[in-house]
């Protein structure tokens, strides 16, 4: 998905891209893992649940510097380009008329629901990602081809304007709680993105750690035929086991979310075959007590989904033959995107209302091979962008929680080399 393409900017819009210098950071933090006192024990609806009620303590230092000050280098483009707006690799809503996408070379915003859209900002580097807190206050990762982490551009205006502001060290979901507060993956910051801390994560763990705040933080830990989630209430300083599940396959990623300090949507990606994925969704609204087995997808190329063992099952077998996006709205609702390489089209969604209980399938499906983009501001209103490497991205929007969908706008043919 970090595709680097250079599009067709122009020689200003180049060299000004060349100018802007990126930062400095760094992610990691091992650790072995030692006995602390017993955790709570949770239940999940599921017989292959095996509760443990142990801790992991992290090693390293619990904070190093990272990211370095902000850039003293000029703002970043802070002109509206007329260019393509090509394929979409970013989506985010600040409400159900206001957002913004982003693509390779390119940010826009709209203000009526996706029909119209104004480039803010251009760039020859692909958007990774865009956060907003509301319609004025946005951040946005660049993926510049650096090994020392993604550019972060800001802008308080809505993005009239946009500032460098630092370096983001790892291709977590960034996320932010206020101006200066925010975390990606196993870092954090406290000056709205100019440096980051790392903070502690245990040893053994799969893809990335999420932190929904400093007292809220989650991990998946590997081991041998099982898979164990792990949470800390201080900032990494330690992590207590919350459960753990037998598996007949290790995992090979995940996605974590959590909308709430007791809520969290933990996505356990197993094997690939055949262009199929396995994977499962658990979720946890009572801070790990209690366990939803949301979605257990089996494919004859991935093999059984991570966590379910003999004939254990899901509340969803999901979409698709992959997994798409999960975006998660609240404790209750939820989306989840389904690919499939295979099929006549490739990208379809389905929702929850009950945490994960229960979803239904929307019975449209999008053409794109791309993975497709998903966002939400409640139970009703939900975006999905369907993207393709060589077709334009074209948006559609819900109005009754994915039941219906309208196409609304499709954005210009990807000019890739």
């Amino acid at each position: 998905m970090s595709r680097m393409r250079l599009p067709k900017t122009g020689l200003l819009l180049a060299l000004a891209g060349m100018l802007i210098a990126s930062g400095c950071s760094n992610s990691s933090g091992n650790s072995a893992e030692t006995s602390l006192p017993p955790a709570k024990t949770p239940s999940v609806s599921s017989p292959s649940a095996e509760p443990t009620g142990q801790a992991a303590s992290p090693s390293g230092p619990a904070e190093t510097g990272g990211g370095g000050a902000a850039s003293s280098e000029p703002p970043a483009s802070q002109v509206p380009a007329t260019g393509k707006m090509g394929e979409v690799t970013a989506l985010r809503l600040a409400d159900d008329r206001t957002g913004w996408a982003g693509g390779e070379g390119w940010i826009a915003r709209t203000d009526d629901g996706g029909a119209t859209w104004n480039q803010q900002y251009s760039e020859p580097y692909q958007v990774v990602q865009i956060f907003a807190l509301n319609d004025s206050k946005v951040w946005a990762t660049l993926d510049i081809g650096s090994s020392k982490g993604l550019r972060l551009i800001h802008s308080s205006n809505g993005g009239k304007s946009w500032s460098e502001v630092g370096v983001v060290p790892n291709r977590g979901f960034l996320h932010f709680l206020n101006d200066n507060d925010g975390f990606v993956g196993n870092a954090r910051t406290k000056d709205g993105g100019a440096t980051w801390i790392q903070l502690k994560t245990p040893e053994n763990t799969v893809g990335d750690v999420y932190f929904h705040d400093l007292n809220n933080g989650w991990a998946v830990q590997k081991g041998k035929g099982k898979f164990t989630f792990l949470h800390s209430a201080d900032g990494g300083k330690s992590w207590t086991k919350i459960l753990s599940r037998e598996t007949d396959v290790d995992p090979t990623g995940v996605a974590i979310r959590s909308t709430g300090k007791d809520d969290a949507w933990i996505e356990v990606v197993g094997d690939t075959g055949m262009n199929q994925t396995s994977y499962s969704l658990f979720h946890t609204k009572d801070g790990g007590m209690t366990w939803t087995p949301a979605i257990a997808k089996d494919t004859a190329g991935g093999g059984p989904a991570p966590g379910f063992t003999g004939d254990a099952k899901g509340n969803s077998t999901g979409t698709g033959s992959k997994p798409g996006q999960l975006y998660a709205v609240n404790p209750s609702i939820a989306f989840m995107g389904g690919d499939c390489p295979a099929c006549d089209n490739g990208t379809s969604i389905m929702a929850t209302a009950d945490g994960g209980n229960s979803w239904t399938a929307s019975k449209q499906e999008f053409s794109g091979y791309g993975e497709g983009q998903i966002a939400a501001v409640d139970a009703k209103h939900v975006w999905l962008i369907a993207t393709d490497y060589t077709e334009p991205s074209v948006l559609y929007t819900s109005d009754d929680g994915g039941v219906s969908w309208k196409k609304i706008h499709e954005f210009d043919k990807p000019d890739h080399k």
